[in-house]
């Protein structure tokens, strides 16, 4: 007899004489009903037990969180909300199941207790849906681009240089904490560490991917990164996933349509693949909603925002052009926004983002040429000498989700730009070398995939879209 998913089950418009599937207890009723769900689907399948023929010793062991192995026969359901169930006629308990301490009840926890549960949250309807859609997205991701003729590059997680410049980097060691080589100024002498220099966690694989895009054309990278920033708050991560493609002989155009292009191919997957787990959490978050005061509350549902991205041009907007629209709109000049916009190089915030998105053009937003003193310094220079071409991608809900640039492909300039923020050059001597041998425009961008995946199930927190969340103070399981 073949194993067959839960999933495989609930499927079938045709009865079954015999089938075998295994699973966890969600709930036993009456000592004879019991809810079986195996991850496979949000929906549990009801096993009707012979109680009258079933050992009391195995009743017993029905509980809440139990494995079981279940024979029998799939019939037309004599309930409501499933065309079938299984009639029961063997049961199997496997392993043991403790009832009184089982944290998992089949009750609502909050998000905080479940998160000291992590090990066991995805026994839930949220955290189930939640973890199937990350899986999707991650293979739409994969798909995307191993169809638009990408190579897939494995970024270094160990690394001696520092791609952002902005230092909040995690320093790995062998030294002896206690007593550490000090050299002849009284500092940690590095020569004797390991690597024989200072070497942390990589905050990016975007500079080892541009060496890999001048030569091999198009790639990408989608790996754990790492950011040491004492933020304790519901967008922030030590340990995150990021997905970044470099393209070579492509300027700034180029990479707003590939952006836009993989953005909505890879929400357009969860949509046609996801239904059941996307309905559940819209529903959610609807519930959610109607708690909140009515004016923090959203126009749309979670399934509207994914289709405004899917079925939506997304609008490019210079960051000069935005900066005049927030500073002559109505929030603003009401000083409703908390941050107001009063000059030119202001660094917009997520409710300036927002409404150029949700309320004034009501569309998906690009912007782009940003002040170069507010950007990362490998970031191309324009002729005005004053602005850079990156742009960032702005999404309902979140404000910007992906933030990319053509890349200064000109050894004097990087070179200048690297001399007035101290960053050394014989740190990235083999970055310059890109500039030497073969220059070429290029250009890529990144998107943190947790970002995605809050923005594609509708999780407020982002420690609920990754298995196990690293946060300061926090590095259970």
């Amino acid at each position: 007899m073949q194993l067959r998913t839960v999933s495989e089950l609930l499927s079938q418009d045709i009865t079954l004489p015999e089938v075998e599937v295994k699973g966890w207890v969600r709930t036993f009723r009456a000592n004879r009903f019991i809810a079986l769900n195996d991850g496979s689907t949000l929906n549990n399948i009801q096993c009707v037990v012979d109680f009258e023929n079933t050992s009391e010793s195995i009743l017993k062991r029905i509980t809440t969180g139990a494995a079981l192995h279940i024979k029998g026969e799939l019939v037309e359901s004599q309930g409501k909300g499933q065309n079938v169930e299984i009639n029961v006629t063997s049961i199997e308990v496997l392993g043991d199941s403790d009832p009184e301490t089982f944290p998992i009840q089949p009750k609502k926890h909050s998000f905080e207790f479940l998160r000291e549960n992590a090990h066991l949250r995805t026994r839930t309807n949220t955290f189930s849906a939640v973890m199937r859609l990350r899986s999707s997205l991650s293979f739409a991701i994969h798909k995307y681009f191993n169809e638009n003729g990408f190579y897939y590059m494995h970024a270094p997680i160990l690394t001696g240089s520092d791609a952002e410049g902005a230092g909040e980097m995690f320093r790995v060691t062998n030294l002896d904490a206690k007593n550490p080589p000090l050299n002849d100024e009284g500092e940690v002498d590095y020569k004797e560490d390991f690597f024989g220099k200072e070497t942390n966690l990589t905050v990016s694989g975007q500079l080892e991917a541009e060496t890999y895009a001048m030569s091999l054309g198009k790639v990408y990278t989608f790996g754990p990164t790492f950011r040491a920033e004492n933020s304790n708050t519901s967008r922030h991560l030590a340990e995150f996933w990021m997905i970044e493609p470099e393209v070579a002989f492509m300027d700034l155009a180029g990479n707003m349509d590939l952006a836009e292009d993989f953005m909505k191919s890879v929400i357009s997957y969860v949509l046609e693949n996801n239904r059941e787990d996307l309905e559940f959490l819209d529903k959610r978050l609807f519930d959610e909603e109607k708690t909140k005061p009515q004016a923090e509350r959203s126009d749309m549902t979670l399934i509207e925002k994914l289709k405004f991205v899917t079925e939506n041009n997304f609008k490019r907007v210079s960051y000069t052009e935005a900066i005049d629209i927030l500073r002559n709109s109505k929030p603003n000049k009401k000083k409703k926004f908390k941050y107001i916009i009063n000059e030119w190089g202001a660094d917009l915030q997520s409710e300036h983002e927002r409404f150029l998105v949700e309320k004034h053009f009501k569309c998906p937003v690009i912007l782009f040429d940003y002040p170069a003193n507010i950007k990362a310094f490998y970031m191309r220079l324009n002729e005005d000498g004053k602005t850079v071409r990156a742009m960032d991608i702005l999404f309902p809900g979140i404000g910007e989700i992906v933030g990319g640039a053509q890349r200064e492909e000109r050894l004097d300039i990087l070179k200048e730009k690297m001399k007035a923020l101290n960053i050394d050059e014989e740190e990235l001597w083999w970055y310059l070398d890109l500039r030497k041998y073969g220059t070429a425009v290029h250009s890529g961008f990144g998107l943190g995939f947790e970002r995605l995946v809050m923005f594609a199930t509708g999780m407020s927190n982002i420690r609920d879209v990754i298995p196990f969340p690293r946060t300061p103070q926090n590095a259970e399981f």
